[in-house]
């Protein structure tokens, strides 16, 4: 049997040749991510990560460690994502627009794609008030729901590194604009009345549009509230007739100064 200040000294510089070659791997993460913005090669590329997830699995199986060494490289590829993520995204994303403009699908690709954290404003208001939005609005009113909110948003002002999905009437508000400017890039999302309806189909929980489905009543809604959404956006991407993961390699590629904190 080996001595155990031995095998102690052996892990040990297991550990130091593995943060060498770990920090080798974020670099060339980082070199990976010039290169495709100096050629124009999409960032978000899932198909090459399920590439190497299958190649993984293949060189770890029938090892008698398969299990743990392969949720080690899922903690590596997750780690790995948050080195893209920092090199593209300064701040936070703060996603604004119309409801069914496509806030929530996009807020949870770029979780994913970048493992970025991630917030849902309004499922945020519904944990706090403990009832639905359409409930806050019966019971309370649009005003009590608002105040609500701008409580949610301004508890955002910590976060680094993370998606804020904003409700559709969050720009109603200029504190809650100025608030998210100062840690975050604000990201208008906008598609057409048309599209909207179709996302949104037979869904019941937007109090606003109660009774209201349909494009013309929609197309009046956003009328009232585009100048405001233009005022806060520092970029505007169109979502008709876009894939989720189009919209989000643009937003990804978007050269948006961030003034932030």
């Amino acid at each position: 049997m080996r001595d155990l200040e031995q095998i102690r000294k052996e892990i040990a510089a297991c550990d130091e040749e593995m943060l060498m070659q770990l920090e080798h791997r974020m670099h060339c993460i980082n070199e990976i991510i010039t290169y495709k913005r100096i050629h124009g090669i999409s960032i978000l590329q899932p198909k090459q990560e399920e590439k190497q997830k299958n190649r993984l699995r293949m060189l770890a199986n029938g090892n008698m460690y398969e299990d743990e060494l392969l949720k080690i490289f899922d903690s590596i590829t997750e780690m790995s994502k948050r080195v893209q993520a920092k090199a593209l995204i300064h701040g936070n994303i703060a996603l604004i627009g119309f409801m069914g403009s496509g806030k929530s699908s996009v807020c949870a690709v770029l979780k994913d794609m970048l493992a970025m954290d991630s917030v849902e404003c309004d499922d945020e208001i519904v944990a706090r008030a403990g009832m639905s939005i359409n409930d806050i609005f019966d019971k309370y009113g649009e005003e009590h729901f608002r105040d609500l909110e701008s409580e949610v948003l301004a508890s955002y002002v910590s976060c680094q590194q993370t998606v804020i999905s904003c409700g559709g009437g969050a720009v109603l508000r200029q504190k809650n604009i100025d608030t998210l400017k100062t840690h975050s890039r604000i990201i208008l999302l906008t598609a057409s009345p048309q599209t909207i309806l179709d996302r949104i189909g037979d869904s019941d929980d937007r109090p606003k549009l109660r009774g209201k489905k349909n494009v013309k009543a929609i197309a009046e809604m956003m009328a009232e509230r585009e100048k405001l959404y233009q005022d806060a956006a520092d970029v505007v991407v169109d979502t008709d007739g876009k894939t989720v993961l189009q919209i989000c390699e643009e937003i990804i590629t978007l050269p948006i100064a961030f003034h932030g904190r």
